[in-house]
């Protein structure tokens, strides 16, 4: 009850408030969403992705094993999701935007806290979702932009907008500088840090934005079909990943719980900016979220039978 109570104050209700501003503010000033979404994609996620990657402090080993779970956890994953969206015979831009609600997840600003909440401000558990958050920022900015265009653009135009991401970029600097001990000079980093805190908020504006634009008319059963394929099967896929692969221990329980958070912000920024299904993006980050109450309560009861 403890950690359903602390999901619903810290993470549901906050979050369900800042949405709820988003809703107003659209239904008041009638916002651009594009230019919400280009500010996110260009400028905050990429503040945010290097602050977090040059301040952690992560091993080669542990990187190692955590690639290694993923890859083979994310690749999975896809499979199902290609047989899910050809049974169900979508049309391509509903097939992306249903693929990309279920294989990009929030593992930073939802998984982060929940990390530290379960694991007691463990560095090591902490790590691990660090590593999990570069991938989970990494892919929708090169296969999940591919994804979206892939049926409306050619390949190479579709590789032109892939390359003008910037965490693509972001990510082996900031590795490279935190490699080589190469500071960054205050008044650079000071602006880094203030729009990296600004990351959050400008997305769930966004989220909340774009919901007070719907008409909310989609088919219910393809949001929930998402929801439990995001909330229920990908908890369940990652601990079988662990079984296979032999991992046991807190490492284990961490890597099982990343793959219990909702739908990520990043598949309605996509959706969005890229006009492909964005009102089922959005209900599908919206409803997941709030049911992720129940489902994540239940793996964190769960995880005690992991490792």
């Amino acid at each position: 009850m403890a950690y359903f109570t602390h999901i619903l104050l810290h993470n549901i209700i906050p979050l369900s408030i800042m949405i709820a501003v988003g809703v107003l503010l659209q239904r008041l000033f009638k916002l651009d969403i594009r230019t919400l979404s280009k500010l996110n994609f260009y400028l905050f996620s990429p503040a945010v992705m290097f602050k977090m990657l040059y301040e952690s402090n992560l091993s080669f080993g542990i990187m190692m094993q955590v690639l290694l779970f993923f890859a083979i956890f994310f690749g999975l994953l896809f499979l199902l999701m290609e047989v899910v969206v050809r049974v169900r015979r979508y049309e391509p831009g509903m097939r992306s935007a249903m693929r990309n609600s279920v294989i990009f997840y929030n593992s930073a600003n939802y998984a982060i806290p929940l990390n530290q909440l379960v694991f007691v401000g463990d560095p090591f558990t902490l790590s691990i979702q660090i590593i999990v958050m570069m991938m989970q920022s990494l892919l929708p900015n090169t296969y999940g932009v591919y994804s979206v265009n892939a049926h409306k653009r050619d390949m190479r135009a579709t590789v032109r907008t892939m390359l003008t991401m910037p965490v693509i970029y972001v990510i082996p600097l900031a590795f490279l500088m935190r490699g080589f001990d190469v500071p960054v000079p205050q008044p650079i980093y000071d602006p880094i840090n203030q729009i990296s805190n600004a990351f959050v908020a400008t997305a769930l504006l966004t989220l909340g934005v774009q919901l007070g634009n719907m008409k909310w008319a989609l088919k219910l059963s393809d949001v929930l079909l998402s929801n439990v394929l995001r909330l229920f099967v990908g908890p369940a896929l990652g601990f079988a990943v662990v079984l296979l692969l032999g991992i046991e221990g807190m490492m284990a329980k961490a890597l099982v719980l990343s793959c219990a958070v909702p739908t990520s912000l990043s598949s309605v920024l996509l959706a969005v900016e890229f006009d492909s299904e964005a009102e089922f993006a959005s209900q599908a980050v919206f409803s997941s979220t709030v049911l992720s109450i129940f489902s994540v309560t239940t793996v964190i009861y769960l995880l005690q039978y992991v490792g």
